[in-house]
């Protein structure tokens, strides 16, 4: 008797969720946001899971804002307002992609301030707060179909769904773009979501998460992680524990702060620094 061998099903693949990527994290606050964009069609779904679960809203929320527009505004938390407000701008005409976005406190005042006192919607008042506060150079872009891009110059699994169907802008360290952490070596490993992050270095998520909200070194078992917040944003580095001795004599040497002296330590690495170099041309 012949057995039959049982053919093993391939775990299902999520569907992607963003296939243009542009950073503008390094322009200032409020403008520091990625462009997370998508030329297939939209999985309104899938779509509403992902933001539900980075803003904290309910999905079903997020599905009805995804499918009509509009703005959500975070509930009080003890009568105090704790978070600014979610926005979905979409084009009646079609023309322009979907949008979503995020205001922070400030911004979020600006906006009621100006809609009370400009007679619009809410939903116009933070569209233009919001806009007002991007980096000139996406301001344009923006104004351009599909923000300006050369299609025959883009991979053919993306130029191929099209037009952009929908726009987030993000700042959320999110797996669905990758940051990356410069390493003993010089190298760049990129790293998608503080889960990932904190695994790839063998720190629990609460480490991580204070690492990269708040900067600063961190003693790892073999060295150390360095973190600096510029413009909101972490810039992070991995520093072996040899390194790190010598970061910390230059430290008492010069009475320089530690993250001074990590930088002063590293570029007198050369080795580090000719690996460093070379990420950078081949970038």
């Amino acid at each position: 008797m012949f057995k039959l061998r049982k053919r093993l099903l391939k775990p299902e693949k999520e569907p992607e969720l963003y296939n243009v990527l542009e950073n503008y994290t390094d322009f200032d606050p409020p403008g520091n946001v990625m462009v997370c964009a998508m030329t297939c069609e939209e999985d309104l779904e899938h779509h509403a899971k992902i933001l539900g679960e980075s803003y904290e809203i309910p999905v079903e929320e997020i599905q009805t804002l995804l499918a009509e527009g509009g703005v959500y505004s975070y509930p009080h938390i003890g009568g105090v307002v704790t978070r600014g407000m979610f926005v979905c701008k979409i084009d009646s005409t079609g023309e322009a992609p979907k949008q979503t976005w995020i205001l922070d406190l400030g911004q979020t005042a600006e906006a009621e301030q100006l809609g009370r006192y400009s007679e619009i919607s809410l939903a116009e008042a933070a569209e233009r707060i919001f806009f007002r506060g991007l980096p000139e150079e996406l301001q344009v872009r923006l104004k351009q179909k599909n923000l300006g891009l050369d299609y025959s110059k883009l991979d053919r699994s993306v130029s191929k769904g099209g037009d952009i169907k929908y726009i987030d802008f993000r700042k959320d360290w999110s797996p669905y773009f990758k940051r990356k952490c410069t390493m003993p070596d010089g190298s760049m490993v990129e790293t998608g979501g503080i889960q990932e992050f904190a695994t790839l270095h063998s720190i629990t998520v609460a480490q991580a998460q204070e690492l990269i909200d708040q900067g600063g070194t961190l003693e790892i078992e073999d060295g150390v992680l360095a973190c600096q917040v510029i413009n909101n944003q972490p810039t992070v580095a991995r520093f072996n524990a040899k390194q790190y001795a010598k970061a910390k004599e230059i430290m008492e040497s010069q009475d320089l702060h530690i993250m001074d002296a990590l930088s002063e330590m590293a570029l007198k690495d050369k080795a580090l620094m000719r690996t460093l170099k070379k990420t950078e041309r081949e970038n």
